[in-house]
């Protein structure tokens, strides 16, 4: 049931293989326990695409499949779940990472007014940006661990849900 609803909504591997941004993995692209679907690999791949969901940096997905190929999880899925960070859901997010980042450091929170200019990234990265940093680290890790053991619980309860109907 689980493995049917997660296909479902994956992409076709062939797309994601040729996507420009991942062509610069080409070969290893190739492995096909990057695109089989098991309790293993759904697991492994939420918990990577999760952790660099919370990681502000540009090109998140290719993080994420630069960690999923050695980790030998589902690749579309270690891809596709980066996005739960979107444009519409970012502020919030990082801005509770921020907020989890100043508990974490014992600082008080800053009032500050985002502005889209160089020369306010430069000022932030010292006055917020150690606590957004450790914030979102925090929550990249805690995120990862809650979809890891979530999707293995899921799965199980999936397969164990299976099991008896095919008794019956």
């Amino acid at each position: 049931m689980a493995k049917k609803t997660i296909q479902r909504f994956l992409p076709d591997h062939n797309k994601v293989r040729d996507h420009k941004y991942l062509r610069i993995f080409g070969r290893l692209l190739h492995d096909a326990n990057l695109w089989h679907l098991n309790r293993r690999s759904a697991r492994g791949a939420f918990a990577v695409g999760l952790f660099f969901a919370f990681i502000p940096v540009p090109f998140q997905m290719v993080l994420a499949a630069a960690l999923a190929i050695p980790l030998r999880v589902n690749l579309p899925i270690s891809v596709a779940t980066v996005w739960i960070t979107n444009p519409l859901t970012m502020p919030p997010i990082f801005y509770c990472s921020y907020i989890v980042g100043t508990i974490a450091l014992a600082q008080p929170t800053q009032h500050f007014h985002f502005e889209p200019s160089w020369q306010w990234f430069i000022d932030s990265l010292t006055t917020i940006g150690p606590a957004f940093l450790v914030g979102s680290l925090i929550c990249a890790s805690a995120a990862s661990l809650v979809g890891y053991f979530a999707i293995d619980m899921l799965w199980k309860r999936s397969v164990r849900k299976a099991w008896l109907h095919r008794h019956k």
